[in-house]
């Protein structure tokens, strides 16, 4: 399991005192960075790997600002050229949201999806679900 930490910004608060609904999608893209840095070392964006296709976001508790966040992002499936994550949002060591993202592996120059090298599967594969926690 890959594990970040986010502290909340003012910003992020909305009208209601809580951390907007808007902000959330970002701070689970946030969790991704490690996964990011296995297909794309560099980060060079003429050579990005990651293209997200589906996202399913569960709202479960408010978020605050004030306190950290912790990410915590598993994998959930590995396909010949996607991958399935599962995530989830923890405040106080409460549950407060969670989310599904499947992502491709894309060659951007040659416009097609490209098998997810042996490498990285090995790799992610040290961090699958061991139960179906949705």
């Amino acid at each position: 399991m890959y594990k970040t930490i986010i502290t909340p910004r003012v910003s992020e608060t909305d009208a209601m005192g809580h951390i907007n609904n808007t902000t959330l999608p970002v701070w689970f893209e946030a969790g991704r960075h490690p996964i990011f840095k296995l297909f794309t070392p560099d980060h060079d964006f003429r050579k990005w790997k990651m293209v997200i296709v589906k996202t399913t976001l569960d709202f479960l508790e408010q978020v605050y600002f004030g306190k950290d966040v912790e990410i915590r992002t598993r994998v959930k499936r590995i396909g010949n050229t996607s991958l399935e994550l599962y995530e989830e949002l923890y405040q106080n060591d409460k549950l407060c949201a969670k989310n599904e993202a499947i992502y491709v592996n894309y060659d951007f120059v040659k416009q097609k999806t490209e098998r997810i090298p042996d490498e990285i599967r090995n790799e992610l594969t040290k961090h699958l679900m061991t139960t179906n926690l949705v």
